[in-house]
């Protein structure tokens, strides 16, 4: 049965699907539409969007566009990457880390024009139904969620195109359009679909768009300096910059170097296995220099322990938990250890290739004076025969009661 709905937000990037929902929500739901349209670095001008939703009746109240990628960078990627996350030993999440903000100003939006729903054009079969929803009760539970993919018929793009144009949907045919279907943002940029549905075919070379061909990059390595403090990168060769600047410095440099590209079979949450092609580049930088930065200034213990909690905190991403207390109690205990992650980091980005040239920290944990392997006042090599009788003693005590 039909939830009865007054207004609803929608989540609007102006194309296809979103376009079809507006219109949709109207016809099958009576209701008044507010769209929400987020910049968070996706590399196209996302303010056409509020002269689409014009054409298509919305008023200009109900219109919101906001730039939210200082906010997606400071607020949700470095916490991620203070984690060092990765899912699956290989997906760095940049689709995963981006629905929880947008559901967030969903429903701050919704309850800022008192709207008692919010929707989204995410599919039945995908995770991103997971993460809007999920995301949206936890900081709301009261709200109506509207999902036209598991409710209408039009599961198809002739459909879909049959639906716009009965409708009056103005539809723009773009020049160069890519065939897959793709999803990006400051951290990454996503490709599914087409050809990639076979994962034994090799993706067409035309199909990336942030990273040249390592066999194409430049001869010439590019030596960089990043920067850290409290564990988040703050400036790359002495430059200060802001979390969003830094981050697409960072994807500028490690996209004319080749750096950053993956393909991927993952394991969706609802249960199949999906294929996907993915650029990175700022982030697989990031993360090799973020773990040199550690190296030096976290103790042992501290960093095991990050490494052996590090896979659940990225499958609570990957799950749409981000709000959850269990992925914020984690938080707080990975957030405690950066507070000495601050000093510098020296890469060499060649041809797909980060080579780290060196690392140095005023909070450094490196003591040459006990790690030199040349002679030393400070360390009693005797000490060590008795650590090992102790740590062998249960092995020692095994081996006779075979005897």
């Amino acid at each position: 049965m039909k939830q009865s709905v007054n207004k609803v937000v929608l989540a609007y990037s102006g194309g296809l699907d979103t376009s079809v929902i507006l219109k949709w929500l109207g016809d099958n739901y009576h209701c008044e539409v507010v769209t929400f349209t987020a910049d968070i670095g996706q590399g196209e001008e996302v303010e056409p969007a509020r002269a689409k939703a014009e054409k298509l009746g919305i008023k200009s109240e109900n219109i919101f566009i906001e730039d939210l990628r200082e906010e997606f960078i400071r607020d949700f990627v470095f916490p991620m990457f203070r984690a060092n996350t990765i899912y699956e030993g290989e997906y760095l999440l940049g689709t995963s880390i981006a629905r929880p903000l947008i559901a967030k100003r969903l429903v701050e939006i919704a309850t800022k024009v008192g709207a008692d729903a919010i929707a989204h054009g995410a599919t039945g079969k995908g995770n991103d139904q997971v993460r809007f929803e999920v995301g949206a009760y936890a900081l709301k539970p009261d709200i109506k969620i509207i999902a036209p993919w598991r409710e209408w018929d039009l599961n198809s793009r002739e459909k879909l195109l049959a639906y716009a144009e009965s409708a009056g949907i103005p539809i723009e045919k773009k020049q160069n359009q890519s065939p897959y279907s793709m999803d990006a943002n400051l951290l990454h940029i996503s490709y599914e679909g087409q050809i990639l549905e076979d994962p034994n075919v090799a993706p067409n070379e035309d199909m990336w768009r942030w990273s040249v061909s390592p066999k194409d990059a430049p001869d010439t390595p590019t030596i960089i300096t990043i920067g850290f403090k409290n564990g988040d990168g703050v400036a790359i060769d002495g430059e200060a910059l802001s979390p969003a600047n830094f981050w697409a410095k960072l994807n500028e440099l490690g996209g004319n170097n080749g750096i950053g590209r993956l393909d991927l079979v993952e394991n969706r949450y609802v249960g199949m296995k999906s294929r996907g092609c993915y650029e990175t580049p700022g982030g697989t930088i990031y993360l090799k220099a973020h773990r040199a930065m550690e190296s030096l200034c976290l103790d042992r213990e501290e960093a095991h322990l990050k490494d052996e909690i590090m896979p659940k905190y990225a499958s609570l991403i990957y799950n749409g938990y981000w709000f959850s207390p269990e992925r914020e109690a984690l938080q707080a205990l990975i957030d405690k250890t950066q507070q000495k992650v601050e000093g510098e980091v020296r890469l060499e980005l060649y041809k797909g290739n980060v080579t780290i040239l060196g690392r140095k920290s005023k909070r450094s944990l490196f003591n040459a004076a006990y790690s030199t392997f040349e002679e030393d006042s400070v360390y009693n090599q005797k000490d060590a025969a008795g650590f090992i009788k102790l740590n062998a003693l249960r092995f020692i005590i095994a081996g006779k009661a075979r005897e």
